[in-house]
């Protein structure tokens, strides 16, 4: 049985008239031969608006209902869509997760789904009927609602190709696919044809939204093939994929930028064995995500400089988590905000050398300074002044020829 996923994003179910161009998609696929599966998140901007509502009902929600409001959402996108293929003469029911089911463990908002219960679906298809399933949500061992986390119907989408078996599963989005960067930062981004699990994985947690890390994390380690392309232009899309896959000549893939980044240095506090596990140890609990870290030790080895960068959303409440940590000392807390992170990545960077030099001359020459750098295998990441961020990703794009991508 020659099974596609078929995924379509908020914005691409967003109106009535868009559902009708996804009903569309969904039939060229039907008149191929392909028996069809399709994944719907629900229409923009609902899920916003719900969780707006249960804000407005209380300040402390209960996650168990908040995830009943919520993944109500995808249920009237999904009625919608099979509402619209019935009229167009095909087969086709909404199945809500419970109904599946798909069956999830975790708490509820950030659950992950272990087990995808076949036999109904099998039996629809082989009927020639098109499921359309709820993304963003499962069902767990109490007989509860729970969702995936924001961007979860990725992973559904992922995880039904996984359990089914797909020849392809294709993610539809409002983009054509995975860019070099971002093009409404920069017009001579191009798209990228072939990209790897890891350098997706990379670019999607450095910045990048076309998808969520954790999806392709569930790609990657299931060995799930994807196809990201827009549900509004015919033409070609990204395809992720295994690096084995891949004939690539680029040293550099693509490179990212961040917008909302704020610098945190602690100076001159006492060195000594667990001081950095008690900076970051709150943190942590406060769920504030530590991104880049780089701490300087002083000559006489009884001080240290600690720098570490997180969201700007975060700041006030780290200011506040550091200055009342009782067993901690330093001299003087420094904060910044309108910080950028660049991250060029890229698989070719692992056999190249001078790849680092490269990159820090090309700021250099355009005297772009460099706060903070952090590095793995297949990126290298600065931090600089946010008003420095389009000057610096032109500068890069043409230094790593991505210009000249075709």
């Amino acid at each position: 049985m020659k099974i596609v996923v078929l995924k379509f994003g908020g914005t691409s179910v967003g109106t009535i008239k868009k559902i009708k161009k996804v009903a569309d998609i969904i039939t060229e696929y039907k008149n191929k031969k392909y028996r069809v599966i399709v994944v719907s998140s629900a229409m923009s901007g609902v899920t916003n608006e719900l969780i707006k509502k249960s804000f407005e009902i209380s300040d402390n929600f209960s996650s168990s209902e908040h995830d009943v409001l919520v993944s109500s959402g995808e249920q009237v996108a999904c009625s919608l869509i099979a509402g619209r293929l019935i009229h167009k003469g095909y087969r086709s029911r909404s199945w809500l997760s419970w109904q599946v089911p798909i069956l999830t463990a975790g708490s509820h908002k950030n659950s992950r789904i272990n087990q995808i219960n076949k036999n109904k679906i099998m039996k629809y298809l082989k009927e020639g009927g098109i499921p359309i399933i709820t993304g963003f949500q499962g069902v767990n061992k109490e007989n509860r609602i729970t969702t995936i986390g924001r961007g979860g119907s990725d992973a559904s989408a992922i995880m039904i190709a996984k359990f089914f078996n797909a020849e392809r599963c294709i993610i539809y989005t409002d983009v054509e696919g995975v860019f070099t960067t971002d093009p409404n930062k920069l017009t001579r981004a191009k798209k990228i044809k072939v990209i790897s699990y890891e350098e997706m994985l990379e670019m999607a947690s450095l910045g990048a939204k076309v998808m969520q890390p954790v999806s392709i994390q569930d790609a990657r380690l299931n060995r799930i093939d994807i196809e990201v392309k827009s549900s509004f232009i015919k033409k070609p899309g990204t395809l992720i994929t295994k690096r084995s896959n891949i004939i690539n000549n680029k040293i550099v893939t693509g490179i990212t930028s961040t917008q909302n980044d704020s610098k945190v240095s602690l100076i001159g506090v006492k060195d000594k064995p667990g001081v950095a596990a008690s900076i970051f140890k709150p943190l942590s609990k406060n769920s504030i995500n530590v991104d880049m870290v780089v701490q300087n030790i002083s000559a006489n080895g009884k001080e240290t400089d600690l720098t570490f960068t997180i969201k700007t959303e975060d700041l006030n409440k780290t200011k506040k988590i550091i200055q009342q940590n009782k067993s901690i000392k330093f001299r003087k807390l420094i904060l910044k905000k309108n910080v950028s992170k660049i991250s060029v990545i890229g698989v070719g960077m692992i056999a190249t050398p001078g790849v680092t030099f490269r990159m820090f001359q090309a700021l250099a020459n355009k005297k772009i300074n460099i706060q903070v750098i952090s590095t793995s295998e297949i990126k290298i990441s600065v931090l600089i002044d946010k008003k420095n961020t389009k000057k610096a990703l032109v500068a890069l794009h043409k230094e790593f020829k991505l210009d000249n991508r075709k």
